[in-house]
This record gives structure tokens, C-alpha cells and sequence, in this order.
């Protein structure tokens, strides 16, 4: 069809300028017809990107070539017989569409297709006139509070990749219940954390779009708790759009005979990222549709609790004029503190500050003592009133301690794993487990950060809890509760600004540390139920004594299908330390006699401290070792590629059939791939954009669209390369499934090693430093070496005995021909051409050591040669120059002065933009210099 050639073009456009080698037989980029980036989405993969139906978008082809503003892209809706929708990209030149102008000098802006008419300054006046629309939104997304901790997280307040929204839920029909919904939108995945007072437990929780109708429904799972927890996966680009419009509502129903409903308006609010303390505020009469909840927070330094209050329903609709109304701060009934204020049913918000709170109150606000309300004045009194607490979600605090992280940062290879639980009335829960350390614990503290570095800041010592592990030395429990935690602690607990720290016989200061952090809640139930697996050196056979620590929540759900969440503390930050996990059986290290089995499987790679996931397609061997709790969880780095560290899994099921394949309708969370410092990788210039991440320059991966490639950045540049495979000497060969090259059939061949020979000699296999993977024993590859990537001269070869990797070069054969040919220009080796094979017009740019020509599009060039590149639906592009260098395609755009003047305009034919002065004053030149000219002649 026309788009498929159009698609096909566009690839090969865009193809050379990722750095894709002449060998390279695939491109870098998913067309639509291959697995959507986003599985189980209905929409377009184009360029990398991830398009939802009816979106609309202009192509960027990326450095040099940028934005095409002249095509405008489309993902149409489209029905297969099964009558599921799917995307189709389209695409056409929008240029034959525009306006003849109706002067005589026409002008092009930057960032447009069509020309249009200068006039003057209005250029700037529209982009200050957008500007200062923009700040006024900024400026009511930013109200400021009359105090700096709202924007005194910089870790939250320059958070771009989440936005926080709140919702108060008041009685729809005869219903007295209200509840506070609190949402976090990352990327396409809306988490909500809801609690709900005076009402039955809901059933059933709905989103309801701008016109009333189902968005979302969420069938709420029955228990004991008045706490909902839930993600709405995937939003439609129409959804997000209304989500940020604030024009989305959500709804939540009774299943009980009273059919109770509680709806409100889903909005954003700027106090989430800082609000620690809340409550949710209800009235004691029947009265439906009246209710609120106030957000609260202490400053950072002093003794101010600042507070916002959302309210509905207290003013009737219809009275347009402020309503007087007193908020108090009440103990036991008893009056503390009065406030007054004026509101109408338009604008029933309002912020606050109460100000140098007394050691009294402030020790009833840590119990959750302290009552706030709020009261009309007038004839006909409404209140409404409720408890506050520490703020309560779905998040989960917890803790992983590592040596690296300790006071004086060392390495042995110990653990530790916390989760904490707090309680309205203040009270926190807390289970604490070490392991691998290197001799008694003696304390177990809950800390500050140290003022400094031989003044630590100890706020409660829990060492009385902890219990050394009989079977294990180097172990141990603690398992308590915290019963006086002040108001400022939990504070400071719930802004991930407390540590915990463990100290030992021979480290009686600090042998691991770490910070108690909130974990944003994913759709993982199984952390809230379950404890972490901890992950540590001294679990690796050999033990490896290492700064890094870590541990695991593993579950397998009704489809056998297995989520994993993993954090890592104490790691390396240098760029240099590319960290990945695998799950394994354990029959695979030799620690069982079944060593013929071989269970393995890569969990989400990772940079960083997290990876989280879901593997759906899991064999029945390793579902197994997961019910025996013969499984286990290994992480491993370029410095210790045989596991940095690791832990043992034991997760029951009853998955006798292997996991079912049957296509789940959302994202695997979201396939999160954690990325260390991104806002950092951003701004390096020498960085890489490929398949929707920033890549370090020097970095090495996999790619998304096929595993059987390897991908380097250099400077901007991505260079993918397939994997060659060696030629094979044995007649007979076998193609592994979760290999990219064929391997001698060793059943086969009696007199080899056997394969179950060569894992007993060693089970890991060889790690090769050039390209970061793992190669079995006894298999043979070309060397991946960058920049140059796949060598086909040199052969390596995995030493089962030793784990070393061996390499030697190629001896070619020798020719009896006076003019050896190169069958391809990957080849190595030359041969003698067939009788009726006539000899190569170029030789010299076939050979190995000498230079390669590039492929661009659908044309060969030569080595060093330059040419102006051709864009489908937008021709040739003047102002780029390609050129081939050693078989690797490069362009530049040209590069253009910069300009002081507020309109540039770009005149027809040229590359860069002028200045509308300049160019009227060379044209007054012109005329001045053509007037001299006609007056000598």
C-alpha cells in the first residue's frame, strides 16, 4: 500500500541517521506491523515513540534533521476482523495545503510550515501574550502559602515525570459519606490512594469522563480497611487531556441495600507534594453533599502547622455571597485556636497558618488527638469537623541498609530490609531484618541525617527488639513498635528525610545505613502483605564482598504470571556500572543434582536504584523452584558480572501448566525501566535518545526491537550492530531459543563435551567485557569491541574449565587466485571468485582493514563521499550535508549564527534565518549599489 511504502521510506530515512551500519539488515526503529512498545495498547509505534489512536504528531527524525513541520503524521483507528481496534500510521505533506500569501515577500518562521505575511512585532507580542498565559497558570497552580516548606522539596517540586491530584467525595443520593481520593499520574498509569468515614465499605469505584459517561471502573476488593488502593492503566490521550483540564469526576458506590453514592471533581493541587499531616472532614447530621479535607504540613524549622482546607456542600449552591465561617483547632472538645474566614460555593478553599504551636499541642497532634473544624456563622449553622493524622496512602515506607551507605561507607557484603507501618495515633510499626554481616549487631537506631559527621542524631533506638538468628551468624529480627513518635518526626518520616542504621560488634558506629523512603505505590499488592526477599553479596556463591545491598517483593498471580519490584542501595554511581537481573532456578549454579535443567530469565534491566515488572511467559521448571523455594533473584554489574548480589525466593502456586499466554489488556507497569539521574542524562550534551531513554555516551544495551543486536552511543550518535555468528565446524547444529546464534547438536557428537559436562565445569558461563553479556561454556562468538562493533576477524570462545574468555584471530586460507574477491564486505576473509564470478569493480573498499561504503535510504556511497539527503514527502534537504565515513552514515545541519532580533524570518532557498533589519538594510544597499551601477553606465 501507499502508507506501507511511505512507512518503509521513512525508516530508511531515518535509519542512517541512528548510525546503522551498512551491515545492519534491521533498523532501529518499530513499524507498525512489528509488537507495540506499550503491549496490550491500541495505538502507533513510529520513530521509537509510543502514539495513541487519533493522535496527530510531526515527525521528528531527530539530529540533524529535527522537527518536519511540512508532514504531519496520523494513527488511524482501525478494526481487525476479530474486531479489535489497532493503529495504522499516516502520513502526508501538508505543505500543498497552504495559503498563497498575499504579499510580495512572503517570510517562513521558525517552527512553521507555510509562509505568511511579516508584520512587524506581532511575532513577539502573540509569543508574550502565551507567555503570560502560562505564567498565570503557573502562577494558580503556585499559589503561594505563606511559607517556604511548600517548596522546599526540590526531590518533589521538580518532580516532571508525576503530577499529584486530590478529589473530595461527598454524598450524591442520601449518603452522609465522604472520602479524600488522592491520585499520581506517571506517564500513562494513574495511581489512587482513597479513604473513606460514614459509610459502608464501596463496591465499586467510577471515573466519569467531561460528558458524564464511564471512563474507568474499578471493582473494589473486599477487607476490612477504609483504605482503596488501585491504578488505572493506560489513559487515552482524550482521558489525560480531561485529567489535566481538571474535567474528569470519580464516583464510588455501596453494594449494601442503602445503595449509598459519594462522587466529586478530580483536581490538581500544588500542597500535595509537601502536605504530612490530613483529615478528613465530615458532619454529624444526615447531610448529603457536605463535607471536606484539610491538607497540613509544619514548617521546616519552626513550629507553624499550615494548612488547606478543600470544602463542599458547607455553603448552598445558589448563594453567591461570602459566608463568615470560624475554623478551630479543638482538644477534646476544648477550644485551642479560632480562625476566621470568609467563603462562597464558588470558592470554598482556603489556606492558613497556625503559628507556634506549644509542646502540648503539638504532642496531640502526634497522636492524632487534635480536631479541626470548620462552622458557618449565621441562622442555620453547618459544621463539619474531623481528626488529624499522619497522612495515610497506599505508598509503603521502607528501608534497604547497605555498607556503602553506612557513616564510613565500606564494603561487606551485608543486608538490611525494612518496612514501616504508622498508625493514626502515631504509633509506628516497624520489622527490620539483617543478614551477612560480619559480626554482633549492637544497635539498631531510627536517625537523622547527622549534623555532623561524628555527631550522629539518634531519635529512637529499637535494639531492645532484635533478635539474633539462630541458624544464620551475621543475622537477625526486629520486630516492635515505636509508641511515641513526635509530630515533627512524622513529619520528617513521610519527607523521606529519616535513616535507620545498624551497628555491630566491629563496626560500633555503622555497619549498614540507609534512608526510610515512601514507595509509591504500583498495583503491587503483594508488598503490602509480604516482606521483601533481602538481597545481598555474602548470598553469592562465592560470596562477594560488596557496598550494595538490596531487596525484592516477588508474587505470582491467578494467570501465573510473575510481578517483581526490586530497590537497590549502595551501588556504584559511576555511568559505568550497568546493573541487570535475572531470576534463576537454582539447579542452574549446580546447587541441586537436576544441573541439566536451565531456568533463567532477565528481569528489567536497570541503571540506578529500581526495576519493577512483570514476566508473563514463564516455563513450568521455574515456576517450580519457585513453589519449592529453589529460586532466586540475582543482580549483577560490570565489576561482578557473576552476581553483585542476590536472594532466594520462595513464592507458593499451584502453576503446574506453566504460566498463560493469553494476551493481558494493559502495560506491564508501565515496563518502568528505572534510569539513574535522567535530568542529568538530559542535559549531557553527548547523550542519546533511542527508543524513548537517554543513553550515557560510551554506554552499551540491548534493544527493544531485537535482542540479537547490540547498540552503542557515541556523542550523540546511536550505532546498532547485529550479532555475527561464527561459522560452525560440526555437521549437525541446534538454534537455542533464548540465543541469537546456532550451537553444535553436542548429543550428537560423541566425541565432544557434553553440554551437562560443560555446566557441572562451570554453570555461569564467561562474561565478556565487550559486549556486557554472559556467553555459556563452550559457545563461540565474534568479539563485540567498541566503537568498530562486531569483529568477524576474531573468533572468542567461552572456557568452561576457567570461566576465561579466549580469543584469537581468524588464520585465513591461503589463495592460489592472482584477484581474491570478498564474497560480502563483512566477510573476512577473501576467496578465490568462481570461473563465471567476475571480479569486484571496487576491491579496495571491500577489504576488512580498508574502508566501507554506506547505505542511505535506497542509495550506495562511497567512503568520504558527500550528498544532500532526500526525505520522503519533503525531497531534498539543502541544508544538510551527509557523508560516508568508513562505512557509518553522519550528517550536519548547517550550522547558523545566532541572532539578537526578536523576528527572524527565513527567505526561500536558504538554510538559516536572518533578521527582518538586516535583510531590509542589505536590500537597501542593493538598491543603492544597482543605482550606482545604472548612473556610470
Amino acid at each position: 500500500s501507499v502508507d506501507g511504502l511511505l512507512w518503509i521510506l521513512f525508516c530508511a530515512c531515518i535509519a542512517p541517521t541512528l548510525g546503522s551500519r551498512l551491515k545492519t539488515p534491521a533498523l532501529p526503529i518499530q513499524p507498525e506491523t512489528e509488537p507495540l512498545i506499550s503491549k496490550g495498547l491500541s495505538g502507533c509505534s513510529f520513530g521509537g515513540r509510543f502514539y495513541s489512536l487519533e493522535d496527530t504528531w510531526h515527525p521528528d527524525l531527530g539530529e540533524p534533521f529535527g522537527v518536519m513541520h511540512c508532514v504531519m503524521c496520523h494513527c488511524e483507528p482501525q478494526r481487525s476482523r476479530r474486531g479489535k481496534m489497532f493503529g495504522k500510521v499516516s502520513c502526508r505533506n501538508m505543505k500543498q495545503d497552504c495559503p498563497d500569501p498575499s504579499c510580495d515577500d512572503p517570510v517562513l518562521l521558525p517552527g512553521h510550515c507555510c509562509k505568511t505575511c511579516p508584520k512587524g512585532n506581532s511575532g513577539r507580542k502573540e509569543a508574550e501574550s502565551l507567555f503570560e498565559f502560562f505564567q498565570e497558570k503557573d502562577d494558580d497552580l503556585h499559589k503561594s502559602y505563606n511559607d517556604r516548606s511548600y517548596i522546599s522539596s526540590e526531590e518533589n517540586s521538580n518532580r516532571d515525570s508525576a503530577a499529584d491530584f486530590v478529589a473530595v467525595l461527598t454524598g450524591v443520593m442520601d449518603s452522609s459519606g465522604v472520602a479524600r481520593a488522592r491520585f499520581t499520574l506517571t506517564r500513562t498509569s494513574l495511581t489512587f490512594s482513597i479513604t473513606f468515614q460514614r459509610m459502608n465499605r464501596p463496591s465499586l469505584l467510577t471515573f466519569l469522563d467531561s460528558d458524564g459517561n464511564t471512563a474507568f471502573e474499578f471493582r473494589v476488593p473486599q477487607a476490612d480497611t477504609d483504605m482503596i488502593c488501585g491504578v488505572w492503566k493506560n489513559l487515552p490521550k482524550s482521558h489525560l487531556r480531561q485529567l489535566e483540564a481538571e474535567q474528569l469526576r470519580v464516583s464510588m458506590t455501596t453494594a449494601d441495600n442503602k445503595k449509598e453514592e459519594i462522587q466529586g471533581k478530580v483536581i490538581k493541587h500544588r500542597a500535595l507534594f509537601a502536605e504530612t499531616f490530613s483529615a478528613i472532614l465530615t458532619s454529624d447530621g444526615v447531610h448529603s453533599g457536605m463535607g471536606g479535607i484539610a491538607m497540613l504540613t509544619l514548617s521546616d524549622t519552626e513550629n507553624n502547622l499550615h494548612f488547606i482546607l478543600i470544602l463542599q456542600g458547607l455553603v448552598p449552591h445558589g448563594i453567591s455571597a461570602k459566608v463568615p465561617v470560624r475554623v478551630k483547632l479543638l482538644y477534646r472538645q476544648h477550644l485551642l485556636r479560632e480562625i476566621r474566614a470568609n467563603i462562597s460555593a464558588d470558592d470554598s478553599d482556603f489556606a492558613e497558618v497556625l503559628a507556634d504551636l506549644n509542646s502540648r499541642e503539638l504532642f496531640w497532634l502526634s497522636r492524632g488527638q487534635l480536631q479541626i473544624s470548620v462552622e458557618t456563622e449565621g441562622q442555620n449553622p453547618r459544621q463539619i469537623s474531623g481528626y488529624i493524622s499522619g497522612k495515610r496512602s497506599c505508598d509503603i515506607l521502607q528501608s534497604v541498609m547497605s555498607s556503602g551507605s553506612a557513616l564510613t561507607p565500606g564494603k561487606t557484603g551485608g543486608v538490611g530490609s525494612a518496612v514501616f507501618t504508622l498508625h493514626h495515633n502515631g504509633s509506628l510499626d516497624y520489622q527490620v531484618l539483617v543478614a551477612g554481616l560480619s559480626s554482633a549487631v549492637v544497635g539498631v537506631t531510627i536517625e537523622m541525617k547527622p549534623r555532623r559527621r561524628s555527631k550522629r542524631s539518634v531519635l529512637y533506638d529499637i535494639t531492645a527488639d532484635f533478635a539474633a538468628a539462630q541458624e544464620e551468624r551475621g543475622g537477625g529480627r526486629a520486630l516492635g513498635s515505636c509508641g511515641r513518635i513526635e509530630a515533627r518526626h512524622i513529619h520528617m518520616l513521610l519527607q523521606n528525610e529519616l535513616f535507620i542504621n545498624i551497628a555491630t560488634a566491629e563496626q560500633q558506629e555503622s555497619e549498614l545505613r540507609g534512608q526510610i523512603q515512601m514507595l509509591p505505590y504500583n498495583g503491587l499488592d503483594a508488598r503490602r502483605n509480604e516482606l521483601p526477599v533481602p538481597l545481598a553479596g555474602q548470598f553469592v556463591s562465592p560470596p562477594v564482598r560488596t557496598a550494595a545491598a538490596g531487596h525484592a517483593w516477588v508474587s505470582v498471580d491467578e494467570q501465573c504470571h510473575l510481578h517483581y519490584e526490586i530497590v537497590v542501595n549502595g551501588l556504584s554511581k559511576s555511568e559505568d556500572t550497568s546493573v541487570s537481573a535475572h531470576l534463576h532456578g537454582l539447579a542452574e549454579i549446580g546447587e541441586m543434582d537436576d544441573s541439566s535443567t536451565n531456568h533463567k530469565r532477565l528481569l528489567t534491566g536497570f541503571y540506578g536504584q529500581q526495576a519493577q515488572g512483570v514476566l508473563k511467559d514463564i516455563s513450568v521448571g521455574l515456576l517450580r523452584h519457585l513453589d519449592e523455594g529453589t529460586a532466586y533473584i540475582q543482580v549483577s554489574t560490570k565489576m561482578n558480572p557473576r552476581g553483585e548480589i542476590r536472594g532466594r525466593i520462595h513464592v507458593p502456586n499451584s502453576c503446574e501448566l506453566g504460566s498463560r499466554g493469553e494476551v493481558v489488556e494493559e502495560a506491564e507497569f508501565d515496563d518502568l525501566v528505572f534510569v539513574r539521574d535522567p535530568a542529568e542524562l538530559r542535559k549531557d550534551p553527548h547523550t542519546c535518545f533511542f527508543e524513548g531513554e537517554h543513553h550515557a555516551h560510551g554506554s552499551q544495551w540491548t534493544p527493544q526491537y531485537n535482542t540479537c543486536f547490540t547498540c552503542i552511543c557515541q556523542k550523540k550518535t546511536v550505532i546498532c550492530d547485529p550479532v555475527i555468528c561464527p561459522a560452525l565446524s560440526c555437521p549437525h547444529t541446534i538454534q537455542p531459543e533464548d540465543q541469537c546464534c546456532p550451537i553444535c547438536d553436542e548429543k550428537k557428537e560423541s566425541k565432544q563435551t557434553t553440554a551437562v559436562e560443560k555446566v557441572e565445569e562451570d554453570p555461569e558461563g564467561c562474561y565478556f567485557e565487550g559486549d556486557q553479556k554472559m556467553h555459556a561454556p563452550g559457545t563461540t562468538w565474534h568479539p563485540f569491541v567498541p566503537p568498530f562493533g562486531y569483529i568477524k576477524c576474531a573468533v572468542c570462545t567461552c572456557k568452561g574449565s576457567t570461566g576465561e574468555v579466549h580469543c584469537e584471530k581468524v588464520t585465513c586460507p591461503p589463495l592460489t587466485c592472482s584477484q581474491p574477491i570478498r564474497r560480502n564486505p563483512s566477510d573476512c576473509c577473501k576467496e578465490c571468485p568462481a570461473e563465471d564470478t567476475p571480479p569486484l569493480e571496487d576491491d579496495e573498499m571491500m577489504q576488512a582493514d580498508g574502508t566501507r561504503h554506506c547505505k542511505f535510504g535506497k542509495n550506495y556511497y562511497q567512503n568520504s563521499e558527500h550528498w544532500h539527503p532526500r526525505v520522503p514527502l519533503v525531497g531534498e534537504m539543502k541544508c544538510i550535508t551527509c557523508w560516508c565515513d568508513h562505512g557509518v552514515t553522519k550528517c550536519q545541519k548547517k550550522q547558523c549564527p545566532l541572532l539578537s532580533c526578536s523576528n527572524p524570518i527565513r527567505r526561500e532557498g536558504k538554510c538559516c534565518p536572518e533578521c527582518m533589519e538586516d535583510l531590509m538594510e542589505k536590500e537597501e544597499m542593493a538598491k543603492k549599489v544597482e543605482k550606482k551601477k545604472n548612473w556610470r553606465h
